[in-house]
């Protein structure tokens, strides 16, 4: 029997629930002239970082629901002539995601989440492994590293293969706004650990 001190499995997915439902509702209260600005500065961030400027390639994200838009950064690393990649959901129930290769004229469709994505069937995929740098959006996140996804364990199930090696390629580095930092996240087994967290304010590093 449980300590009634000592939080269950039940306890920490509501706390987790909670706290999704209150970090998402801050990064909706942005503006768009500070989601812009948010959005810019962390392009900024990412350029003084030297394994981001030494990857060819290169996956991010289509923002959603409040996320810090990785749009300028997909726009510099076209002109800087680099292979940039969307994940895309697996046909199936596979919780892995493919990465498939994304240009300013690459045609997006709605997901089952109503996520923009390329379709697979006509654009060059990636395997995950393959990829130098994983630019990936984040929930929540606090100062030792740990991170908060929305739940549904995609990253954590695609990037399965970096508890082995931690350290080196892919690097993984999360995105957030700084107003989803929080004090304290629980850890799970399966989180993926990351390399870097990139906000708006700075980069934080993250030791594996």
């Amino acid at each position: 029997m449980a300590d009634a001190l000592t939080p269950t499995a039940a306890d920490q997915r509501d706390y987790k629930q909670q706290l999704r439902h209150e970090l998402r509702a801050r990064r909706r209260a942005l503006t768009p002239a500070q989601q812009q600005h948010a959005a810019l500065l962390l392009l900024r961030h990412l350029m003084k970082l030297p394994q981001f400027m030494r990857a060819q390639h290169i996956a991010l994200y289509i923002a959603n629901d409040g996320e810090i838009d990785p749009a300028l950064i997909a726009q510099q690393l076209w002109k800087m002539e680099k292979h940039t990649y969307l994940p895309v959901l697996r046909p199936g129930k596979s919780k892995d995601l493919w990465f498939v290769e994304f240009s300013a004229n690459t045609a997006l469709s709605p997901n089952r989440y109503g996520i923009a994505e390329p379709d697979h069937r006509r654009e060059h995929r990636l395997p995950a492994n393959l990829l130098d740098v994983v630019l990936m959006p984040l929930v929540g996140f606090d100062s030792s590293g740990a991170r908060l996804g929305m739940g549904g364990g995609f990253y954590d199930t695609t990037f399965a293969f970096k508890h082995k090696k931690p350290a080196g390629r892919p690097y993984l580095i999360g995105l957030a706004h700084s107003c989803q930092q929080v004090d304290a996240l629980p850890k799970d087994s399966w989180d993926i650990p990351l390399f870097a967290i990139a906000t708006e304010t700075g980069m934080l590093a993250v030791k594996p």
